[in-house]
């Protein structure tokens, strides 16, 4: 059964760690470790049917290895990348190319979650637009405190594991 709640996620630091990218003398990611714990959520998410959207900053090339690399890139029902759209978060541009992928419009913004670990993109990026916001406070990298009132997350979680009685809570709100 689909579910009502759509997740659109960061891929760095959120589902695959940074820290074990391997790159080549291009730039591109041609491997990289998840978080542990990642795959079974990423995986559980999709398998529950939930509509997951991978919105992330960074090359095609590099989140395609990645993912056809560990098998898991059809657990997204839309890639929305920065090197394609032409800007980076937090740009509306990010999150509306997300909204045209899956036919969304603005009546659907309050069904949406976005989960990232950088407060300055992905969480105000997600305030801006009127999303649920979710910070995956898993890495040391990147700001650990809001600067700015839009960097506060609507809800934290320190690991992918987290992630799923949240999600599923918010989903049970929805059909309330």
């Amino acid at each position: 059964m689909n579910k009502k709640l759509i997740i659109f996620t960061d891929s760095g630091d959120t589902i695959v760690d940074e820290s074990t990218q391997v790159y080549d003398d291009r730039g591109i990611v041609l491997r990289a470790d998840f978080i542990p714990g990642a795959d079974v959520v990423l995986k559980q998410l999709h398998d529950e049917g939930f509509t997951i959207a991978l919105v992330a900053d960074g090359e095609w090339e590099s989140f395609q290895n990645t993912y056809r690399e560990n098998g898991l890139g059809y657990c997204f029902d839309a890639w929305v990348v920065s090197e394609v759209v032409g800007q980076q978060k937090p740009a509306p541009i990010m999150f509306e190319t997300a909204y045209k992928k899956l036919n969304l419009t603005e009546a659907d913004k309050c069904r949406i979650v976005m989960i990232g670990n950088n407060l300055r993109k992905d969480i105000a990026g997600a305030n801006r637009q009127g999303l649920t916001s979710v910070w995956m406070d898993w890495s040391p990298r990147y700001f650990h405190t809001a600067q700015e009132a839009d960097w506060t997350p609507d809800y934290t979680v320190k690991t992918p594991a987290e992630l799923i009685p949240l999600l599923h809570s918010l989903e049970d709100n929805l059909n309330k």
